[in-house]
């Protein structure tokens, strides 16, 4: 089994991304976009699932 990277903070993913910060707040609040979790009062993204919808968004597309 691989180690766990770190969660990410939603500065990361926007930047992994190349959307600003409010796009994925806005994301979030449609339901769309990576699955994102509450730890806190902070929205964290685990990069396993940031991967995975990036690869969904590429076949919907294809």
């Amino acid at each position: 089994m691989s180690p766990r990277r770190p969660l990410a903070t939603i500065n990361e993913v926007a930047e992994h991304l190349g959307v600003p910060v409010q796009t994925l707040y806005a994301w979030r609040n449609k339901g769309t976009g990576p699955r994102g979790s509450k730890v806190g009062r902070h929205v964290r993204y685990r990069w396993e699932d940031v991967e995975k919808w990036l690869d969904q968004q590429a076949k919907a597309d294809a």
